[in-house]
């Protein structure tokens, strides 16, 4: 290891966000523990890190404990689309809170610096537009989306509670709409479904009349907005919104892939599922002025690189 190297354990190392987090800081010369249950994670996604003598994979779930010696922790675990989340809406909540317990219990432990990875859905169906940190949020507690919402809730308490009574130092991220490669091609969030159903000649599938607003986040620059919070001195806890602020309707997502694959798909309307929210864009003024963060890739060019990625694992 050298002078500036660090260990540092990624837990959800395998999924889309995190494989991309474990490349980043391997690439840094950090010693990367890497932690995944496969429920949504890929082996394949971390497949080019396994001979790396900086990386290291551990099969495990963050509902139980773990005993490792690191410096920094990113919790990153957690299945975060809708398709997956609600097919076992318990084991969510369970990977939320008992997860952030668990690596709120080692960073305590090992004296680890710690970061948890949250979401725009702490805020809802925002009635306050665009959303800053302050908005404390609309959510349906009893609905079918509540299991990851209030799962993420409560995590974001219990990094206060740790962090004002055993003096845990921690970092809150507020990720919001993320795209890139290794995005699981059935996860049901609208990038990965818009392009895969582009590719495939199939009719572009729109959940209401389409102009339901999102803000796109390329993968790399939400990576470089972990990074730059975890660097920060240990007054900055957050939490802090990290996405893109340039929003979009939908349908107009869908268009721009149409035009970017080239496809002849048509657009195919269906009813809005239960408490989707019609607007979300995250205000980043903290992110600029604390992180000096704010996302640099262009969506056409981010798109390319995604669409790029699934013609490969489509036409594989």
């Amino acid at each position: 290891m050298g002078l500036n190297s660090k260990r540092i354990l990624v837990t959800g190392g395998a999924g889309f966000l995190g494989s991309h987090l474990c490349e980043r800081l391997v690439s840094e010369g950090h010693d990367v523990l890497c932690v995944d249950n496969y429920f949504t994670g890929r082996r394949g996604n971390i497949a080019h890190l396994i001979d790396n003598p900086h990386f290291e994979l551990l099969r495990h779930d963050v509902t139980f404990p773990l005993y490792v010696e690191v410096d920094e922790i990113y919790n990153l675990a957690c299945p975060a689309s809708p398709v997956h989340y609600q097919f076992d809406p318990v084991q969510t909540t369970k990977t939320s809170v008992i997860g952030a317990v668990n690596m709120l219990g080692l960073a305590k432990r090992v004296r680890a610096k710690v970061l948890q990875a949250s979401t725009s859905e702490v805020y809802g169906d925002p009635e306050v537009h665009p959303q800053p940190e302050s908005y404390r949020g609309n959510v349906n507690p009893l609905g079918p989306r509540a299991c990851y919402d209030e799962g993420k809730r409560a995590a974001e308490t219990l990094f206060f509670d740790y962090h004002r009574q055993h003096k845990v130092r921690v970092k809150v991220v507020r990720i919001f709409n993320t795209y890139g490669p290794r995005m699981h091609p059935n996860d049901g969030r609208v990038v990965s479904n818009f392009i895969v159903q582009a590719l495939r000649g199939e009719p572009i599938t729109l959940y209401g009349d389409g102009m339901q607003t999102r803000a796109f986040c390329f993968v790399t620059d939400m990576i470089e907005g972990f990074v730059r919070l975890m660097a920060t001195d240990e007054s900055v806890t957050g939490p802090i919104n990290i996405g893109n602020p340039h929003e979009m309707t939908v349908k107009e997502l869908a268009e721009r892939v149409i035009r970017l694959t080239g496809a002849r798909s048509d657009l195919r309307y269906l009813p809005l599922p239960q408490d989707d929210p019609t607007q979300r864009c995250p205000d980043i003024t903290l992110a600029r002025k604390v992180l000096n963060w704010e996302p640099t890739v262009a969506i056409d060019d981010g798109l390319a690189q995604t669409i790029a990625y699934f013609r490969g694992i489509i036409e594989e």
